[in-house]
């Protein structure tokens, strides 16, 4: 299979995968390859072995090995054919199996089955057995000599380790540059050093049976790693390489730009990221370093006049060891992890980092519908928000409690009401996006296109009657309660789900016993701490909507729902016109 750019040539690119099939029929792998496959072969399958279910999981494994080989210890058998396979038995597979120039598929009648009577009473459910309570790692922290903060959750278990080195460098930053600047730059991160180029990158972590990835969100940038303890002194090293010397080639510049560009317009394309692109600009004001599109993606001009110097720019100011903090999660000894550290990471030097000034977010508009034309759209997408306070200001636990009553899960009230009594949309809710700073607030509802203005307005509906005359009852909160409770003791499964409560730490600067004390407090959360969040985040006055949809089918009908005014924007968030405005120019006319 082979995903094609618009100007690749159909025929070349099957041509080319038809040679390297016939090559592989012919010639069978080769023995790096074949080494380089099995290692991360061997590394899935252990690092499924945290989990007890899901695919690749400790149950899946078992019931797919009782299922097929009759056998739930089968998974040996197979292991061990892993594990002596040669290129040659490759090669015959090859031969036996991509020669035929068919499949060919038997379907026969099923047989007559029976049925057995059964003791089980299905009048009822299951009783449910003791809640168990979850417990969260003890935490360690180090600093290392050039300034790098080291968070520690050692865990004894599956020989998988997971580290997160955290950068305060998202896309906040590039409010000091052009839009699009750190997503690129972090893209581009890991696409080659001095001394490795991206193939033997690639190569070094599948025979490590590693997994390495850079990303960014509005507050952070990372560079994260997942590894087996047997191969953590090699994987630190390359770990180390990847950051400390990157070379940032150009021609792998003008491809991932190339892809950005095609992020943007794909974006444009779609009216959830439509929407994403321009509700920041709204909702914090422009010049301010969360105005720029939440997607990180930046805008086709700015990405457009980048150059491969301001990528580099990014890199050298930014991501300093005394900018960031490694949290790792894993069976290693912090005395152990922090030498090894000092030796990989030995020629990053700390230095000086540009700080970001945040304003107070300045709007000046309330009760304003921001429209975006989308001719020809089969639904409306509305999504409706302000800004609350940061993260940690309040009570976490509270938030989220009073998010699920109102629109963070299927029998939300939002979701009830739109989806399951009026039938207007497939699933809508609300959440409270995370942020360093004041974040957004939001409801949202994909809706048929007829029912835009009656969605709005029973969205108004439930977010006043939530802080008025229907605030959150005893049972919802019992109810909500109880479903997070009992999903607390698989809550940090895996080693990787540790790690990003870790982040959550570092991120927000909560305390470290926060997830300590994290199930306790779920529990001992009481209704009066739940209103009292509810009326602190929950402000109908202060709503400012965004609607993407076919403007000729939806305007009408919205004009005439009491917004203060309808401001048509493109996809970038730049202004068009305003409905109610113009209206008023003409009647004054």
């Amino acid at each position: 299979m082979a995903n094609l750019k618009p100007e690749a040539e159909v025929e070349k690119v099957k041509e080319t995968l038809l040679t390297e099939i016939e090559d592989l029929i012919k010639n069978g792998p080769t023995e790096a390859e074949l080494k380089r496959i099995k290692a991360e072969y061997f590394a899935n399958f252990i690092k499924g072995l945290e989990r007890i279910g899901g695919f690749g999981g400790v149950s899946d494994i078992l019931a797919s090995n009782e299922t097929y080989f009759g056998d739930p210890a089968y998974y040996q058998t197979v292991l061990k054919y892993a594990e002596e396979a040669t290129p040659e038995d490759l090669k015959a597979t090859a031969q036996k199996w991509l020669t035929q120039g068919k499949h060919i598929l038997v379907a026969n009648p099923f047989p007559e089955y029976t049925t057995t009577e059964s003791t089980v009473d299905r009048s009822k459910l299951p009783e449910l057995g003791p809640t168990k309570s979850s417990k969260f790692p003890d935490l360690q922290r180090a600093t290392l000599s050039n300034g790098m903060n080291i968070l520690l959750a050692k865990r004894e278990g599956v020989p998988t380790i997971v580290m997160d080195l955290m950068f305060d460098a998202g896309y906040k930053t590039d409010i000091l540059a052009k839009p699009g600047t750190a997503s690129l730059a972090m893209s581009l991160l890991d696409e080659g050093t001095d001394n490795l180029n991206a193939l033997q990158i690639s190569e070094k972590l599948q025979m490590l049976g590693a997994d390495l990835y850079t990303s960014s969100d509005q507050d952070i940038s990372s560079v994260s790693m997942r590894t087996l303890k047997p191969s953590l002194d090699e994987s630190l090293d390359l770990f180390a390489e990847v950051i400390q010397n990157p070379a940032f080639p150009e021609n792998e510049f003008q491809r991932l730009k190339t892809e950005q560009l095609n992020s943007i317009k794909r974006e444009k394309s779609q009216p959830i990221g439509m929407a994403l692109r321009v509700i920041n600009k709204y909702l914090y004001g422009e010049g301010h370093p969360y105005s720029n599109p939440y997607t990180g993606t930046g805008y086709e001009n700015t990405v457009e006049s980048l150059i491969r110097d301001e990528v580099v720019n990014f890199y050298q100011s930014c991501l300093k060891p005394n900018n960031a903090t490694l949290v790792v999660t894993g069976d290693v000894e912090m005395d152990e992890l922090q030498s090894k550290l000092e030796k990989s990471l030995s020629n990053w030097k700390k230095g000086d980092v540009p700080q970001v000034s945040f304003k107070k977010p300045e709007t000046g508009t309330k009760n304003t519908l921001y429209l975006i034309d989308r001719p020809e759209s089969q639904q409306s997408v509305i999504i409706a928000g302000h800004l609350t306070e940061k993260y940690g200001a309040l009570s976490e636990i509270a938030v989220e409690q009073m998010v699920n009553i109102l629109g963070g899960e299927f029998t939300s009230r939002i979701n009830m009401n739109l989806r399951e009594d009026k039938h207007w949309a497939y699933g809508a809710g609300g959440f409270v996006m995370g942020a360093k700073q004041e974040r957004p607030f939001i409801v949202y509802a994909p809706v048929q296109t007829d029912k835009s203005a009656e969605s709005v307005t029973e969205l108004r509906k439930e977010l006043a009657d939530f802080v008025t005359s229907r605030p959150a009852t005893r049972e919802e909160l019992e109810k909500v309660k109880t479903n997070q409770i009992l999903g607390l003791p698989g809550q940090w499964e895996t080693n990787a789900a540790v790690n990003s409560s870790l982040r959550n730490l570092v991120k927000y600067n909560l305390p470290d016993n926060y997830y300590q004390e994290y199930d306790s407090n779920v529990r001992n959360l009481s209704l009066d701490e739940l209103h009292d969040v509810s009326n602190t985040v929950v402000k109908p006055e202060n709503v400012n909507w965004f609607i993407v949809g076919d403007k000729a089918k939806i305007e009408e009908n919205l004009n005439e729902i009491g917004f203060d005014q309808i401001i048509e924007i493109d996809a970038d968030g730049n202004r068009l016109s305003s409905s109610i405005e113009n209206q008023q120019v003409e009647l004054k006319d």
